[in-house]
């Protein structure tokens, strides 16, 4: 299992256009990916359950990534994290 925690930049937080590019970015990989906010944790490929989150500018994030390609994903998604919010 690979975590890591984001605290995010973006204006607006996750909102529709991240999260669906999100959601695109994890499909790519086999791994089950979770993103928690304090005690809320959603799978991350579930668009409306990530969005339902609330998650705004200066909230901190822990991604967890398990599975057969974790170190892959986990490099990928915090990458995209780093890029887009």
């Amino acid at each position: 299992m690979k975590s890591f925690e984001y605290t995010i930049k973006d204006p607006v937080g996750i909102h529709a256009r991240p999260a669906g590019l999100l959601v695109k970015e994890v499909k790519k990989y086999t791994s089950t990916v979770t993103i928690a906010k304090g005690e809320k944790a959603v799978n991350a490929l579930k668009l409306m359950a990530l969005m339902g989150m609330g998650i705004k500018q200066g909230d901190t994030v822990k991604v967890t990534v398990e599975g057969a390609d974790e170190e892959t994903a986990a490099a990928a998604i915090e990458a995209f994290f780093n890029a887009n919010l």
